[in-house]
């Protein structure tokens, strides 16, 4: 893989900011979003260089967020995912419609393709064991960088503000949901 980041960096180098990876630069739209949460991002390598990753962005816009890249020589060690607290969003087992009691410390996301997701779900030990936190599907159909491959399976960046909207309330939540839909205006360019 190392040839395809190379081919993409060679071909964005002159044509995209080199942080957000857009052409028409989104930088000085990316709001700082603090949060008591911790949000941990576990990224596909695939994912890294695409313009139409929302980890990326959400990542640039929360301090208190790690990105943890998994795949093409990238392990993800076992403490890079902290257990205490730390709970992994997913659309799996009953849906929450209140926050754990008590809240989580850390909220664990996987970006990746849906498909990729569900292998990362089940293959890297650093997410086997931790309590599941399954987010009502929203039935509100939003502007998309990429197509959903289901109804109601939303991006990382939309799935990191519904989880931070249970747990922390509004104000994280609309100012990811905001940059996102700035990206998709962008993206469109």
């Amino acid at each position: 893989m190392i040839g395809y980041q190379a081919a993409v960096m060679a071909v964005t180098a002159d044509t995209r900011c080199p942080r957000c990876l857009f052409v028409a630069c989104l930088c000085a739209d990316i709001p700082v979003v603090p949060t008591r949460t911790r949000v941990v991002i576990v990224r596909h390598h695939l994912e890294r260089w695409r313009t139409s990753n929302t980890g990326r962005l959400a990542a640039l816009a929360l301090p208190n967020c790690a990105v943890v890249d998994h795949g093409a020589g990238h392990v993800v060690a076992p403490d890079a995912v902290p257990r205490d607290g730390a709970w992994l969003v997913y659309p799996e087992g009953p849906v929450a419609t209140v926050a754990p009691a008590p809240p989580p410390a850390t909220l664990v996301i996987v970006d990746a393709t849906w498909h990729q997701t569900r292998r990362m779900r089940q293959r890297l030990p650093a997410l086997r064991g931790l309590p599941v936190l399954h987010l009502p599907r929203d039935a509100i159909a939003v502007a998309r960088m990429r197509e959903s491959p289901g109804p109601g399976l939303v991006s990382t960046i939309e799935a990191i503000a519904r989880a931070l909207r249970l747990v922390e309330g509004d104000a994280p939540a609309d100012a990811l949901e905001a940059l996102f839909a700035t990206a998709v205006r962008r993206l469109d360019r």
